[in-house]
């Protein structure tokens, strides 16, 4: 994949602008102007990401492993889940000429015999990661996409025939990385979040975890403390997550008549909470943490505001956990979110992928997040912010960017460009939710 340093990407004139709106009495402003966006601005951005999209579409009959046009992820020949899953949060506005659909199916298509699910598949239609290793896991949100889908198009059809095949994921994922303390395990590159170290601060390999065979070590070879690191931790997102597969399960078996087994889902998103909060909260610092060897890990990053979407943090808790959030100290910088906080070392003012970068769908997961916990002021602005920032950097260079700069008004260093991939959420499904809702009417979401 192409990346473009900010150097390489703006000319000085660019920078000159976009510095210029960065300026101390340009925000401000545009926080008085409650972070607007001229109108034709919004309907070029939407236009231009809807068209960057469409170029993205590929397979068809010439393709022997992917037979059905889909709407891809981003400049590369595999499929990515985790990718896939936030494109529909956009794509279901425009599902006749982005198939997504077609796309999730690549997936389902897949799925072996007892639920296996793997995050990426190559040209061939063939696993990219090894069965038996937690970087074949990302975060695991088909049902979410399901039901961001049926919002728009109503297609009970499509929702059960999903349904055996969410339920066998869902089951493999509990067997497979829930452990007896009701929490689940992961890895740090199959958690979607590549860079961000999940390991204690000065810890060793011990070779207590699942080791890593790669499968394809000539096309990428992920080795070191990260891949060691899996089972002697519990992750805070992967937890958030199955908790919000499970309650996504009990809405879509409500809706297709599916009802035997949703008693079972709606306990496992209580009892998966329960355990997330009995072992992950801490009370002196109002954070989530991740655990190792059974103790808090006291690291943050923007994983933890899973719990928001997921709809497992206690109402006193969450007041805590947003202040985190909205501290200019830590996440909510010029442009919020950082996936890394400001406070914490290692974080970088240029972004360094997830080590501080904004990305669009971590940002859109924290704005329903918040809606889910009744935050909808807080959703707005963050939309608005965002959205804002995005335009400037649009307008600047034409395009939109895989992530963001969190202390400048600049894509992140590095980052892709024509990234939509789930970078158009902001041009296409911010701008219909939360920037000109009554204009292009709701958006109708059934997921949490």
């Amino acid at each position: 994949m192409k990346m473009l340093t900010k150097r390489q990407a703006l000319s000085g004139g660019a920078l000159a602008a976009l510095r210029l709106a960065f300026s101390p009495p340009a925000l401000a402003k545009a926080a008085d102007d409650d972070w607007a966006v001229p109108t034709p601005l919004q309907h070029e951005m939407y236009e231009a990401a809807l068209s960057i999209a469409r170029k993205k579409v590929r397979g068809g009959p010439q393709d022997p492993a992917y037979p059905k046009p889909f709407v891809d992820a981003a400049d590369s020949n595999h499929i990515f889940l985790w990718d896939t899953c936030f494109i529909a949060a956009y794509a279901k506005y425009h599902q006749d000429e982005l198939p997504i659909g077609n796309a999730l199916d690549n997936f389902y298509d897949r799925q072996d015999a007892d639920g296996f699910i793997c995050r990426e598949y190559n040209e061939a239609g063939l696993p990219f990661w090894p069965k038996d290793h937690p970087t074949s896991i990302c975060p695991p949100l088909l049902a979410f996409a399901e039901l961001e889908l049926y919002g728009q198009s109503r297609d009970l059809t499509r929702l059960r025939d999903a349904w055996p095949k969410l339920v066998r994921f869902f089951d493999f994922l509990v067997r497979t990385y829930r452990l007896e303390d009701g929490l689940f395990f992961s890895d740090a590159l199959g958690s979607g979040m590549d860079n961000i170290p999940r390991y204690p601060d000065g810890w060793t390999d011990d070779h207590a975890g699942i080791p890593l065979v790669n499968l394809y070590p000539k096309v990428y070879k992920y080795e070191g403390l990260s891949a060691a690191w899996n089972r002697q931790g519990r992750s805070v997102d992967l937890s958030a997550q199955m908790a919000l597969f499970a309650d996504n399960l009990v809405t879509i078996g409500r809706l297709i008549g599916e009802t035997a087994d949703l008693g079972r889902y709606a306990q496992a998103h209580t009892d998966i909470g329960g355990a997330v909060n009995q072992r992950c909260w801490s009370e002196a610092d109002g954070f989530y943490y991740d655990l190792g060897y059974g103790a808090q890990i006291r690291r943050k990053h923007i994983g933890m505001f899973w719990v928001m979407l997921a709809g497992i943090a206690p109402p006193k808790r969450l007041r805590r956990l947003v202040d985190h959030l909205t501290d200019p100290a830590q996440f909510w910088r010029r442009i919020p979110v950082a996936a890394w906080p400001a406070d914490q070392a290692g974080f970088s003012p240029a972004g360094s992928y997830w080590m501080g970068g904004v990305w669009a769908p971590t940002n859109y997961m924290v704005i329903r997040g918040l809606e889910r916990c009744g935050r909808r002021a807080l959703a707005m602005r963050l939309a608005r912010q965002y959205y804002w920032a995005v335009a400037q950097v649009f307008k600047a260079t034409g395009t939109f960017w895989e992530n963001y700069a969190p202390d400048a008004l600049v894509h992140g260093d590095p980052a892709a460009p024509d990234f939509c991939g789930w970078s158009a959420l902001a041009p296409i499904a911010l701008y219909r939710e939360y920037i000109a809702p009554s204009v292009v009417g709701a958006a109708n979401p059934v997921a949490r």
